[in-house]
């Protein structure tokens, strides 16, 4: 018990908590993201989840088992409401504003800087759009802001306390995503460079990481008995970065841009300036060279724009602290923030809004609203193509991509289509289409579904509004028959991560 008590000399006093202003913004960010959630449409990962909730496992090919057992959960016990599978979401946003003036707190920010902080997060496109939708990016961004918190807070402190809750936050977050590996990486690397390398001696340390390590066997178990199909999915992945509008040239614009567009943009990079150059700040300046190492790493690998974010709450900390600091408390300094910050919603509400209101905005909508769009519309067109088969109750429906099958599992059979299957990612796993020597197929293309029956035809392409080409828009309908091998044969061969 004693190496958990605080070792350092005397810590520096902090601030008060601003409870009361922090609590008004985290009310106000639970009713947008409460609205949000009721109002926007499923979108295509959400619906994967509530699919692989119905397969629980301790892995799946893509992800531990939180999130699809979230899924399960809101699902059982709210009645599969979107608000009510998404309250997860919109938990950890609110917590994500708690632990952001947390942070600039512990930095020596006073009510102001705690609530500019907090303020510019709730604010953050990327905070309304994980918030108001059950991803992992959710759950992993607060991971991430609650381990720098602790980190920061070690720091000040020198307790073991700290260090253990690191391990137990850790330990948590690698049931939901392992992208919190790569934070613990480049605190590690930067604190063995730079210090502070007394940390390395601490008990407490050893027992969180060992606690974390073995959070991650029954995950890396399954992924063994499976043959290491997530280490499959990274260059899948990389490969869909690189082909879109989010590839390598755009990854550094697009993380400032979901940041915020006016105010995040401005505090994320001040901030992790300031963690890097500060003398106020010189005790935390490895993990400014962390979060750039993370930056780097994300962009040479291949990463996606958001696997960023998780360091939007210490840079926003530290930029709000510094801001404040640096620059004098007059009537222009509120009246810039207060413009700016109401301007900054505005546009982080209508980039996730307007492209599912106005025709013609497809271009600008943000992934997850083309993601969203048409599945409804697409488990029409595949029942009336279903309904006008020869045996429509005994032909099977087997998808090219696993966001058609997860949307035609939970849009289908109210339309009266069997189960959907796909070869794709996770939902290979989910195991073969029943015998039958006919399958409906939903997709750009057959592929190797035309090397296995005799007849491949096209019956119809759906046209969506808004959405991706040959996923939810642009979807070709096809009717294979005349099955010329076992699906146990075929199945394997399909497989595409």
């Amino acid at each position: 018990m004693d190496s958990l008590r605080p070792q350092h000399p005397a810590p520096a006093p902090r601030p008060p908590v601003a409870w009361s202003r922090l609590a008004s913004i985290a009310g106000c960010l639970a009713v947008l993201l409460a609205w949000l959630s009721w109002s926007r449409e499923w979108y295509g990962d959400e619906l994967y989840l509530l699919a692989a909730g119905h397969h629980l496992s301790w892995g799946y090919a893509d992800q531990p088992v939180l999130m699809p057992l979230l899924a399960r959960i809101g699902e059982a016990a709210l009645g599969g409401s979107r608000l009510g599978v998404r309250a997860p979401a919109v938990l950890t946003a609110v917590a994500g504003v708690l632990i952001t003036g947390l942070l600039a707190r512990e930095f020596g920010g006073g009510r102001g800087a705690q609530g500019l902080a907090a303020a510019t997060y709730a604010i953050s496109p990327q905070t309304l759009d994980s918030g108001s939708m059950l991803q992992t990016q959710a759950v992993d961004a607060l991971a991430w802001a609650g381990t720098t918190w602790l980190v920061v807070r070690w720091v000040r402190l020198r307790d073991g306390l700290s260090l253990l809750l690191i391990g137990v936050t850790g330990a948590v977050a690698v049931q939901a995503k392992y992208l919190i590996v790569v934070l613990w990486a480049a605190c590690f690397l930067a604190a063995v460079l730079i210090g502070p390398r007394e940390v390395f001696r601490r008990p407490a340390l050893w027992a969180g990481a060992g606690l974390s390590i073995l959070a991650m066997v029954p995950y890396l178990s399954w992924q063994h008995r499976h043959d290491w199909p997530q280490l499959r999915l990274v260059g899948a992945v990389r490969e869909e970065t690189a082909a879109t509008a989010s590839g390598p040239l755009a990854f550094v614009p697009l993380t400032v841009l979901v940041a915020g567009v006016f105010a995040g943009a401005v505090l994320f990079v001040y901030g992790l300036w300031r963690l890097l150059r500060s003398a106020a700040l010189a005790e935390y300046r490895f993990l400014g060279w962390a979060c750039a190492a993370i930056v780097v790493t994300f962009l040479v690998s291949g990463g996606r724009y958001y696997y960023c974010a998780g360091l939007f709450p210490l840079c926003f900390a530290a930029g709000s602290v510094e801001l404040l600091r640096r620059t004098a408390a007059t009537g222009r300094r509120a009246a810039m923030i207060g413009v700016v910050l109401p301007a900054s919603a505005v546009l982080s509400v209508l980039l996730l809004v307007v492209p599912g209101l106005l025709p013609g905005t497809g271009a600008v909508a943000a992934p997850t609203v083309r993601g969203s769009a048409g599945w409804p519309g697409l488990a029409d067109a595949v029942s009336r193509a279903h309904q006008r088969l020869p045996v429509r109750g005994g032909t099977p429906v087997v998808t090219g991509h696993y966001w058609q099958a997860s949307a035609l599992d939970r849009y289908g059979r109210e339309r009266g289509l069997p189960p959907a299957h796909s070869p794709h990612r996770g939902y290979w796993f989910f195991g073969p289409p029943p015998d039958a020597d006919a399958v409906l197929f939903v997709g750009a293309d057959p592929g190797p579904l035309r090397a296995n029956f005799r007849s491949t035809r096209e019956l119809t392409t759906w046209q969506g509004r808004l959405g991706y080409p040959g996923i939810n828009t642009q979807v070709p309908i096809w009717f294979c028959e005349g099955r010329i091998a076992p699906w146990d044969q075929i199945w394997p061969s399909l497989y595409k991560p």
